[in-house]
């Protein structure tokens, strides 16, 4: 005979196929995450490009925990959080108005001057760097709201201090090109600063530093027109590398064909005049060398090989075990 369920057994199986329903849409909404695309201002710097800097700024962000180390006397920690692109407008907005920003120019390869390059470092972090260069603890700065001002003073340290961060910039690019950062001005009303357009695309590299159990961020704003011109002339370095590869294959395919003299030398001798006119038949030469010695390969006259002597299919062979570097 068929069970026949109850009323409140036939609430309680709906009741479950509702919120197992539930459950599974809320989980396909949690793994369908999409990010957002702007159509109007598409990314202008591709992965590689971006993957790039990122190595460029590992590298400095290890020289700058050099730098910062001998400052403060104390271990210091600086690290990556993120390299993305923006437009201007999300970093400036990101900042208040008692910032102060340090404008970088640079030198590129060409002698052109471009720029500026923005470093920007919170004011718990440089307050923490200027207590610790004047034989302070650094661990009351915690306690400084970010809307602080700076003194005259404070803000002769600062330029101080920026001027230790952005001489290590040059070594930071080292690995891809010659490039010098000076100083431009040190801006303390960051509404002011113009340079950059609001919607021009940059991109925004944000370190993270710790002193002491004291944190902070460097942030470093990178104009597209700068990068541009970076891009631009690595693409053009490539692109030369890649034409004289092409032009040595080419001689080298050109003389391959070539007909060269190959030598092997078992060994030499010196002999006087006299018993040179009284060799004959039989006579044996020493050439003072072992029989298992090296023997050397020369190409036209020059020595390139050095091989063991032996035979193939009945012949007489030279066995290459080795380049000769110098005779």
């Amino acid at each position: 005979m068929a069970e026949v369920l109850s009323q409140s057994q036939i609430d309680a199986l709906i009741n479950s196929m509702i919120s197992g329903e539930s459950e599974k849409q809320e989980e396909v909404k949690e793994e369908r995450k999409y990010k957002k695309y702007d159509f109007y201002s598409p990314k202008k710097f591709t992965k590689d490009k971006l993957k790039m800097l990122t190595s460029v700024y590992e590298n400095y962000a290890r020289l700058c925990s050099s730098r910062l180390n001998s400052l403060v006397r104390m271990s210091t920690q600086v690290d990556i959080l993120d390299v993305e692109e923006q437009r201007y407008y999300e970093f400036s907005n990101a900042l208040n108005d008692n910032d102060v920003l340090t404008l970088i120019n640079v030198t590129l390869p060409d002698g052109s001057i471009n720029g500026p390059v923005i470093l920007h470092g919170t004011n718990q972090l440089i307050l923490c760097v200027i207590d610790r260069m004047l034989g302070g603890t650094g661990e009351d700065i915690a306690e400084i709201p970010s809307s602080y001002n700076y003194t005259d003073i404070e803000l002769a340290l600062y330029q101080h201090v920026v001027k230790y961060l952005v001489a290590v910039m040059k070594d930071g690019w080292s690995n891809y090109m010659e490039l010098y950062f000076n100083i431009d001005k040190i801006e303390t009303n960051p509404g002011m600063m113009q340079r950059i357009g609001f919607d021009e695309t940059v991109v925004i590299v944000v370190m993270d530093v710790d002193i002491g159990g004291i944190t902070g961020k460097i942030n470093i704003c990178l104009p597209g027109s700068f990068l541009s011109n970076i891009f631009k002339i690595l693409e053009e370095q490539e692109e030369k590398l890649g034409q004289e590869e092409e032009i040595a294959n080419n001689i080298m395919e050109g003389i391959k064909e070539t007909s060269m003299e190959i030598k092997a030398e078992l060994g030499s001798s010196r002999l006087l005049l006299r018993d040179l006119f009284g060799l004959q038949v039989g006579d044996v030469i020493n050439l003072n060398k072992s029989k298992d010695s090296d023997v050397y390969l020369y190409i036209e006259g020059e020595p390139w090989f050095k091989g063991e002597l032996g035979k193939s299919n009945k012949n007489m062979a030279v066995k290459i075990n080795e380049i000769c570097e110098k005779m």
